[in-house]
C-alpha cells in the first residue's frame, strides 16, 4: 500500500491532541527530566497487563481511521475489568458513531479521525455499550449515525493526562495503575514482524496513530522495550503486538507539521515529542469513581 492508503489504518487527528494539551493550559511540553533512581528502583523490572486478565483479544479497525476509538475503548475495557472483576468486550462503534468533533479540526470524526480525549469526554456523558449490543461495522471505512436505543454497560468519571514527554510518570502509571492509551508515529510499522522496533523518524516524528500501551520489559538480545497492543488484527506483528525501543534517556524530535490535513489554525507551528515514535507525548488512562 502507499503511505496515503495506509492513513486509513491509523486515524489520529494531531491537532486535537495538541488542543487537549493547550486546553489544560500547558505551554510547550518540557523535555524529559532526569530519571528518578528511587522511583525506578521501586518499580518491577517488567510489566505485562495481559497476564492480569484485563486485556481483551486483539482487534482490527480495518480501513477506518478509528484507532482513536479503539484505543479509548481498550482503555475503558481494562479499567472496567479492574473495577468490576470481569473482562467485557466494549463497543468501538458506539464511540465512533456518537462522538462529534466540536472544533471541526479537519475530518468529521468517525473514520475521519479524532482523539481518545474526545472519546472519553463523550463516554463520561453517555456511557459505553458492549460490543455485543453495539457491534463494529465500520471496517470498510463507512460512517454511521449514532444509535441511542442501546443499553449502556460501562462508564467513566474522568481521565488522567500524564505529563507530556516524561518517562517516569509513564513507567509509574503502567506499573501501579494499568494500561495507557498513547499516540505514536506508526507509518513505519507496516513491515514489522517481531523483535524490538526502532525504525521511526526520531528527528521529525509525525504522530498519526493511537494504541494501547500494556507494559514494558527487557529483551535479552535487543534491550529495553515498551509493549504495545495495536488494532491491525492478530496476524500483524507479534500476534497483534509490537515492542518498541525504550531508552533510559528518551530521544526527542520536532513534529514539523502538526497542522497537516486537519485545518486548525490555532495550534502551534511545531511541537516537541519524545520517546521512540513519540510515545511519551500524550499518555492517558480513564478512571471510574462511583
Amino acid at each position: 500500500m502507499t503511505d496515503e492508503e495506509m492513513k486509513s489504518y491509523r486515524g489520529l487527528k494531531k491537532s486535537l491532541v495538541y488542543r487537549s494539551h493547550f486546553k489544560r493550559g500547558e505551554t510547550e511540553p518540557q523535555l524529559p527530566k532526569p530519571p528518578s533512581e528511587a522511583l525506578r528502583a521501586s518499580l518491577p523490572t517488567d510489566v505485562d497487563w495481559r497476564k492480569s486478565g484485563i486485556i481483551t483479544n486483539v482487534k482490527n479497525q480495518g480501513q477506518c481511521g478509528s484507532c482513536w476509538a479503539f484505543g479509548a475503548t481498550e482503555g475503558i475495557e481494562s479499567m472496567w475489568a479492574q473495577y468490576s472483576k470481569k473482562l467485557t468486550v466494549l463497543s468501538e462503534q458506539n464511540i465512533l458513531d456518537c462522538t462529534p468533533n466540536p472544533h471541526h479540526c479537519g475530518g468529521t470524526g468517525g473514520c475521519g479521525g479524532a482523539t481518545y480525549e474526545l472519546a472519553y469526554d463523550k463516554v463520561k456523558e453517555i456511557g459505553l455499550a458492549t460490543e455485543q449490543a453495539y457491534p463494529y461495522i465500520s471496517g470498510s471505512g463507512r460512517n454511521y449515525p449514532c444509535k441511542t436505543n442501546v443499553p449502556y454497560f460501562a462508564n467513566i468519571t474522568g481521565y488522567v493526562n500524564l505529563a507530556a514527554n516524561q518517562q517516569d510518570p509513564t513507567l509509574d502509571a503502567l506499573a501501579n495503575v494499568g494500561p495507557l492509551v498513547v499516540s505514536v508515529e506508526a507509518i513505519h510499522w507496516m513491515g514489522y514482524r517481531s523483535g524490538v522496533f526502532d525504525g521511526c523518524n526520531q528527528k521529525n516524528p509525525d504522530l498519526d496513530h493511537a494504541v494501547q500501551l500494556v507494559g514494558y520489559g527487557t529483551d535479552s538480545k535487543y534491550g529495553d522495550f515498551w509493549l504495545i497492543r495495536n488494532s491491525w488484527g492478530s496476524s500483524w506483528g507479534e500476534s497483534g503486538y509490537i515492542r518498541i525501543k525504550r531508552e533510559t534517556t528518551p530521544r526527542c524530535g520536532i513534529d514539523l507539521h502538526p497542522e497537516d490535513g486537519n485545518g486548525c489554525d490555532d495550534g502551534p507551528p511545531t511541537i516537541t515529542v519524545c520517546g521512540t515514535c513519540g510515545i511519551l507525548y500524550d499518555n492517558v488512562y480513564p478512571v471510574y469513581k462511583p
